[in-house]
């Protein structure tokens, strides 16, 4: 995917902003060597934020999430605050 790409310390957040389409996000957690039950947990959280903090103010555009492996031990307020701090970066 082409377009700006921000990074923080769990998460990192690539945007596109293309005006043909609807405002999409796609949220990827690879393993990380970690259990399937780790892994949706870190999914459900990140579409929790999701759902709850941007998906109101969404433009038109593509967003893509890509958890890296700290966001595993990482609580719901840090994820909560880094995602919506590198969306702010990303001018979503």
């Amino acid at each position: 995917m082409k377009g700006k790409r921000t990074r923080g310390a769990l998460l990192e957040v690539r945007s596109t902003a293309i005006a043909t389409t609807p405002h999409r996000i796609g949220i990827i957690v690879p393993r990380h060597s970690h259990s399937a039950v780790d892994r949706n947990l870190v999914k459900r959280r990140l579409r929790e934020i999701v759902r709850t903090e941007q998906l109101a103010r969404a433009t038109s555009g593509e967003l893509v999430v890509f958890a890296l492996p700290a966001a595993y031990n990482a609580s719901f307020d840090r994820l909560r605050d880094e995602l919506m701090k590198l969306f702010r970066k990303a001018g979503a």
